[in-house]
């Protein structure tokens, strides 16, 4: 088969007048010397977790390896997972197969008399071994076999991604020919393309197969459809495959052996899509076939020239990515990344700043690849994955990580890829109230440390890392954040406050008084993955005390009943806060003074009241007892672990030891393909960092817009546009000497806002907002704008 087309032009973008100034522009790619948003390489992939560039919709991903003689794309699709309903080793959510009356508070009542447990002891009493938990699975291969392609590349070898228009490229050149490829993830049309071309006609030739390392599924060829399909032997979770190939000149054929082969065609291109029968609704989680949904994805872009794909592709890519630009004053060398992040010094370098720049841009661009409306939310490899047994399932931590995944969506202007995240919380919501009566018999609903795609919200038994009940108040602050960026009484209404009031419901009826002092403590409690079990440990009580704040606010906003707005208040004036100054001015871990000046454990979670709270306030006591806390921790740590690092000093406003930490993690804890490594590959500390610099930039959590709060003095000039603030803002912010020079800041909601910034007379300004005007400061020549 063969299809006649022209090659598109390149696509570009145009800015907009704002009160008659040109806006910051979302210019071209290349157009501004300054822009950074391409990796690259001179070799192929030789390893996947280290060297593939990813590209994702959302729901599908692909690893691109760029090997020449056989080009492999390693396939993802979220929801293929083992375990849940109907799994071989059975499943039962993590709640207690059997009642166990008396046990939690038989441990409740120990803690009273003895003031710890060793977590062994309190895992034999609660925990309970996994059953059917199951873990996320990669797709398969798709193989590229071109005949006659050199095995080793030569000089003419790159192999790139170009984060801004969310494309994979691999160019070289071959007996005179030049050859090129690309790759995409199309949110809007639901496929994964691949498009090869030579500059001279009918060289284009290869052949399309599948690999998996599983041997649940069967591949056919007809016509010019690949078709994979199968069933996992696990849990019986069906899956397919349908991939199939167009060109420009030449021949398709179908193989017995279930691949297709393009001989002599002057270009061809394959449309990949693919989808499973999983639901995100219990008990069964399972929907349609994914056949009728897979064919009219993939025949529905098979029908559209390659150009029409790609410009719908770039466009739907461009309108998320472009809304924020960065500029750190640095230039790309023309070295490939990994040779540039090899060189990377944390100095004062324009390549190091460049390389700052690049990095942030990534986090968000990852995070538009795997989170997208209409599947589940990013895991702990994001979308990617490329084995049947990933580290730790890459599965949906919750004591931590899934919530850092999203720390950056409100500030860095990507609002709608939490849709995936606020659906998954709400599917947790029906289980987690079984496993709130099962295992607590109380009301309300719960989760723990860990979960999956199935419900998962009850326990296991890992001493260290089983019991985490906070975990549900924690997940409900993004949704709250969610509505203080936007305003929408109508989203806090029907999406966010009914998950946050039943995840209150579930702390008001188990916060038990402390014999010692009469406060209300979270007990058992278990400072994650850290110490012995206690009661009141401080990231509990400050996780609680955040919840309850939330949902107290948003009761009063919402008008709510009285009667639960004064149990809510009532609860946290009696609510230990979490907050004490130890023997050597640390921020206390636990509630009894337990803590070692030595000890550099990766967790610091007793400062979650500093960041991604807001109890703690800049300047306070607790704020100097974070600092001595942190100290003491080190620079150390795991990839994740360094990027809540840079968060906690920018909100500290030391942007020195902030970006400090942004060096240590470019330098001990990022692959050559810039993804994170715990290790191994975890993709929080991408999404981490990424907010980390931006809380360098821009703060708003206690209210006030605060300018430049944490600013490096290796960043003493630059520029960023986009950033979003609470109260509904969205500002650019151009600095110079390490001051504000420029303030432009565009209102969505209508309302008081509070300006901080040293460009300001008085370093504070307060005025009223009107939705849709724009306000500059310093104001321009003529009329200001009415405030």
């Amino acid at each position: 088969m063969s299809r006649r087309t022209t090659i598109a032009s390149a696509l570009g973008a145009t800015g907009a007048l704002v009160w008659g100034v040109p806006a910051m522009a979302n210019s071209a790619p290349g157009a501004d010397p300054s822009d950074v948003s391409t990796l690259w390489y001179r070799s192929p992939a030789a390893d996947w977790e280290r060297d593939s560039l990813p590209i994702g919709s959302g729901a599908l991903g692909a690893g691109v390896h760029g090997t020449l003689a056989t080009e492999r794309l390693t396939l993802n699709e979220k929801t293929l997972w083992t375990g849940g309903p109907g799994a071989a080793d059975g499943y039962d959510h993590g709640d207690w197969t059997a009642p166990r009356p008396g046990a939690l508070a038989s441990v409740q009542q120990r803690l009273d008399r003895e003031g710890r447990l060793d977590p062994a002891t309190v895992a034999a009493e609660l925990g309970q071994a996994r059953s059917g938990y199951g873990a996320y699975q990669v797709l398969g291969d798709l193989e590229v076999t071109v005949p006659g392609a050199p095995d080793v590349p030569d000089a003419t070898y790159r192999r790139s991604l170009d984060i801004g228009n969310a494309v994979a490229a691999v160019s070289y050149t071959h007996q005179d020919t030049a050859y090129t490829r690309e790759f995409f993830a199309s949110f809007p049309d639901r496929v994964i393309v691949g498009h090869f071309t030579a500059d001279r006609p009918g060289l284009t030739s290869f052949t399309l197969r599948y690999t998996s390392p599983r041997t649940d599924f069967t591949t056919t060829a007809s016509g010019d459809r690949l078709t994979v399909r199968g069933a996992l032997q696990d849990n019986g979770l069906r899956f397919e495959a349908q991939i199939r190939l167009r060109t420009q000149g030449g021949t398709v054929r179908a193989e017995a052996d279930g691949t297709l082969t393009v001989s002599g065609a002057d270009r061809a291109w394959f449309v990949l899509a693919a989808g499973t029968d999983y639901a995100d609704t219990g008990p069964a989680h399972r929907g349609e076939d994914p056949h009728p949904a897979v064919t009219r994805a993939v025949d529905h872009a098979a029908a559209r020239p390659y150009e029409t794909l790609r410009a719908a592709h770039v466009r739907d890519h461009r309108a998320l990515f472009d809304r924020v630009s960065l500029d750190l004053g640095g230039h790309l060398p023309d070295l490939p990344t990994d040779q540039l992040l090899t060189g990377y010094t944390g100095g004062n370098g324009s390549g190091d700043r460049a390389l700052e720049t690049l990095y942030f841009q990534y986090g968000r661009y990852l995070l538009i690849a795997s989170s997208r409306p209409g599947s589940l939310p990013a895991n702990l490899q994001g979308v990617w994955n490329n084995t049947t047994n990933p580290p730790w399932s890459a599965d949906y931590h919750v004591n931590i990580n899934l919530q850092m995944n999203y720390w950056l969506a409100e500030v860095t202007n990507l609002a709608e890829t939490t849709a995936p995240y606020d659906r998954y919380v709400e599917s947790l919501r029906a289980p987690g109230r079984r496993s709130a009566r099962r295992l607590f018999g109380t009301p309300g609903w719960v989760v723990h440390n860990e979960t999956n795609p199935y419900g998962f919200t009850g326990v296991h038994d890992w001493p260290t890392a089983f019991w985490f009940p906070e975990a549900a108040a924690w997940l409900t602050q993004q949704l709250y954040d969610h509505y203080r960026f936007s305003g929408s009484t109508h989203y806090l209404r029907a999406t966010a406050y009914p998950v946050m009031k039943e995840a209150a419901e579930f702390w008001l009826a188990n916060l038990r008084t402390d014999p010692r002092d009469g406060t209300l403590v979270v007990t058992p409690s278990y400072s994650p993955e850290h110490g012995d079990f206690t009661a009141g440990a401080a990231m509990s009580q400050q996780i609680v005390h955040d919840l309850l704040t939330n949902t107290l606010e948003a009761a009063t906003t919402l008008g709510d009943a009285p009667a639960f707005r004064t149990r809510l208040q009532d609860t946290l004036e009696r609510l230990d806060p979490g907050l004490r100054v130890g023997s050597w001015g640390q921020l206390q871990e636990w509630k009894a003074d337990l803590d070692s000046p030595t000890d550099d454990h990766r967790h610091v979670s007793h400062l979650f009241a500093l960041h991604p709270g807001r109890q703690i306030e800049p300047g306070s006591a607790w704020a100097e007892a974070a600092k001595v806390s942190l100290s003491a921790r080190g620079d150390g740590g795991t990839g994740w672990s360094k990027a809540w690092k840079i968060n906690f000093w920018a909100r500290l406003r030391d942007g020195d030891h902030a970006r400090t930490m942004l060096a240590e993690q470019l330098t001990g804890s990022t692959l050559a393909n810039l993804w994170d490594t715990h290790p191994p590959f975890q993709i929080d500390g991408n999404f981490g960092a990424t907010s980390g610099i931006a809380e360098m930039l821009l703060q708003s959590h206690h209210g006030p817009i605060e300018i430049l709060p944490a600013l490096p003095a290796a960043w003493p000039r630059g520029r960023v546009t986009g950033l979003r603030a609470r109260g509904g803002a969205t500002l650019d912010i151009t600095w110079s000497g390490g001051r504000a020079t420029r303030i432009v800041l565009r209102a969505s909601r209508t309302g008081e806002l509070t300006l901080r910034s040293t460009l300001l007379p008085g370093g504070e300004r307060t005025f009223r907002a009107t939705a849709g005007r724009t306000y500059t400061f310093p104001a321009p020549e003529g009329p200001a704008p009415t405030e």
